[in-house]
């Protein structure tokens, strides 16, 4: 299972670290991705769904309208 937000696709990125002397490291910056039950009303059901924390802020404030459309297109799997 990838690390990807279903809602808003955000996806690891990459960086580096840089120590006190500054050598120079790859290292990945993975989005804050949570595994969350919640109540579509739209479709009269739960959705469990692997969403970053911003995703689920914006779900909080604007309701679950823009979930069951993508849910509706096929772009997000419901389980």
């Amino acid at each position: 299972m990838s690390r990807r937000c279903e809602v808003t696709g955000k996806r690891p990125i990459s960086g580096s670290n840089i120590s006190h002397a500054h050598n120079v490291t790859k290292r990945r910056f993975l989005p804050n991705l949570q595994k969350k039950r919640i109540w579509v009303k739209e479709l009269n059901r739960f959705v469990t769904v692997k969403l970053s924390t911003s995703a689920l802020r914006t779900i909080a404030k604007n309701g679950t309208g823009e979930l069951a459309k993508l849910i509706r297109e096929k772009k997000i799997k419901v389980r």
